[in-house]
């Protein structure tokens, strides 16, 4: 049996695809749910609706998303209740995120008690990052009671995009150095080494790193200290601030980018600012990369930015051909799966995530099964 049902669940929306091997054989969306017209009034409602719809014999599996796995679970976990509790425990660190995949996992224990369950972390990929890639510069004990260190996110697509990367260059991912830039409404960069994650811009939340959509990314921590202390704004109101209302949308005013690069064609001063800071910041990432790696042999774009935007990937690496990182303009333009011209020393690729799929195949990993 092969067949896996794949759950991402939200405060109000519950995703779903069903897989049979790599082949998707239903998927959708239940949205609002809890709310007046809604799709579902809670998450038994949606899952029991999505179950009611999609053929489920011969399930082997159901692969729960969940967005952090603390500082313990460095793999997908297959779920019993002990499991339950360790990401419990770990709500408060990722406290927007963590509640809702818990509600999916009870929900979907419940509706299906003899199918096997698997938690497939975000951050787990990142597990690979060696201690001085991971640790702040704080009192080690404080750290550790608190479990205050860098964890990254967007685990499941750094690892599927380094693998799918190496794939297409026709070398073992053992074998092959990857920048991947992950440029989405959220965004982050990693470093792949031989297949492991050595550094990500994400940090103890999804918050840090580079700009994203509503996300401020890396901010000096005093900007915290004087908005609260000398704005008089609360801290609650300040974390939403940057996590809800920064970004492109705090900059421009749009949170897609699609529309920024069109006010910014059209010579509107805060896209044509939102886009250079946009681009400044992952720059930053690529030169920072380039250092830990020591070699490169590719740069991969990807998620709904980095796979539709030729203008974000020609901006992020123009100049960079002393580097041996250069574009070229008609595969750019085309999206091609590498877009760099032949014979050049790191490869530039266009690689489509599927984060879903990442989902499915861990979790036959997990439970040992195989297509």
């Amino acid at each position: 049996m092969t067949r896996v049902l794949v759950l991402n669940c939200g405060s109000s929306s519950v995703k779903y695809r069903l897989f049979d091997g790599a082949g998707t054989v239903a998927k959708g969306l239940v949205q609002r749910i809890g709310e007046q017209g809604g799709d579902a009034a809670d998450h038994l409602a949606a899952l029991q609706r999505i179950m009611a719809e999609t053929d489920l014999d011969g399930l082997a599996a159901v692969g729960h998303r969940v967005v952090h796995g603390g500082p313990d679970f460095g793999e997908p976990t297959v779920i019993d209740d002990a499991v339950v509790e360790r990401i419990e425990a770990l709500v408060p660190l990722a406290p927007l995120h963590q509640p809702a995949a818990l509600s999916g996992i009870e929900v979907a224990r419940k509706l299906l008690p003899s199918v096997p369950q698997v938690a497939v972390f975000d951050t787990a990929f990142h597990a690979t990052i060696p201690p001085e890639g991971f640790t702040w510069a704080i009192d080690p004990k404080l750290a550790e009671r608190w479990q205050i260190r860098r964890y990254g996110f967007h685990g499941t697509s750094h690892a599927y995009v380094a693998r799918r990367t190496a794939e297409i260059l026709g070398r073992p991912p053992a074998e092959v150095n990857v920048i991947t830039l992950h440029l989405g409404n959220g965004a982050s960069a990693c470093a792949v080494q031989g297949g492991r994650s050595i550094a990500t811009s994400m940090g103890l939340s999804p918050l840090d790193g580079l700009v994203m959509g509503t996300r401020s990314g890396a901010i000096d921590p005093t900007v915290i200290f004087h908005l609260h202390r000398v704005a008089g704004l609360p801290i609650d109101e300040i974390e939403t601030l940057l996590t809800r209302h920064a970004g492109l949308l705090g900059l421009t005013g749009d949170n897609d980018l699609r529309a920024v690069e069109s006010r910014r064609e059209a010579g509107d001063a805060a896209a044509i600012l939102g886009f250079d800071v946009y681009i400044r910041r992952i720059r930053e990432y690529v030169g920072a990369y380039l250092a830990v790696l020591g070699r490169v042999d590719a740069i991969a774009f990807t998620a709904g930015v980095g796979e539709n935007s030729p203008e974000v990937r020609e901006a992020t690496l123009s100049g960079l051909e002393p580097l041996g990182i250069a574009l070229d303009p008609v595969r750019n333009a085309a999206a091609a799966p590498i877009i760099s011209p032949d014979g050049g020393r790191t490869a530039v690729c266009v690689v489509p995530t599927d984060e879903e799929l990442e989902i499915a195949n861990q979790s036959r990993a997990a439970l040992g099964l195989h297509d």
